[in-house]
């Protein structure tokens, strides 16, 4: 795509897609980026021009799908050229332990929220051919002490594959696993990794192999630690 795109971030305020948000916007695109936490002054946090910031928890899949909506035509958007839908939690432990209220918040979060959004925003999407980027997990394939995440993330591959269907010659659909990250998603899903944390992916290279991946005509990128490698290094042009 040439020139300066409109993107939409979800789950931007930390990990992957505050490194995303912000390297986006570093390249001259102009980011819609989202999250649960209330920022005070959200210029400083992301340290960038060009973002924009908005609070939406996705625990209210509807309300969030409509604020994001709202603020997309309140920008003067016209068309949204890709929406990566990053935002998720998990819970570690036993399944026979994990409380219902984690349960539904995962769902609501990782798959709910992420239909309420690409249905929403559509009409954006249609305008221009963009492409919705769902972000899955590696987890998908099944992740013992994950059950209720690996879940939503199967859910989230099963969407990709119906939109893909539905949305033909309106909009790409691109679904994007990428395995275990240095980030704090375990740490906040009540799991300490301990030294197995050193084989994690690094985050930057997560970040360029999902560039990498939505540069790409592909439909469903898995990022190993050797495709997140090569990403890293490569020379392309980038959206």
């Amino acid at each position: 795509m040439e020139g300066p795109c409109n993107i939409l971030i979800t789950g931007a305020t930390d990990g992957i897609g505050l490194l995303l948000a912000k390297s986006y916007a570093a390249r001259g695109h102009r980011v819609l980026a989202t999250g649960r936490r209330a920022l005070d002054d959200h210029r400083t946090y992301f340290g960038v021009e060009r973002i924009v910031y908005l609070q939406a928890d996705q625990q209210e899949p509807v309300r969030a799908a409509k604020l994001i909506a709202e603020t997309a035509q309140k920008l003067g958007w016209e068309n949204i050229d890709v929406a990566i839908l990053n935002a998720a939690i998990g819970w570690a432990g036993s399944p026979d332990q994990e409380p219902a209220r984690s349960v539904q918040n995962q769902i609501a979060i990782n798959l709910t929220a992420p239909v309420c959004i690409a249905a929403e925003i559509a009409p954006w999407l249609f305008a221009q051919k963009g492409k919705l980027v769902l972000i899955g997990s590696t987890a998908v394939k099944g992740q013992g002490s994950f059950a209720t995440y690996a879940a939503t993330k199967a859910g989230l591959d099963g969407l990709a594959r119906s939109l893909r269907a539905e949305w033909r010659g309106r909009a790409a659909v691109q679904i994007i696993h990428p395995g275990p990250t240095q980030t704090d998603m375990h740490k906040k899903a009540g799991m300490s990794v301990g030294l197995a944390r050193r084989l994690f992916m690094r985050p930057k290279r997560v970040v360029a192999a999902i560039e990498r991946a939505v540069r790409s005509r592909s439909k469903r990128v898995v990022v190993t630690r050797s495709y997140a490698f090569f990403a890293s290094k490569s020379k392309e042009g980038r959206l």
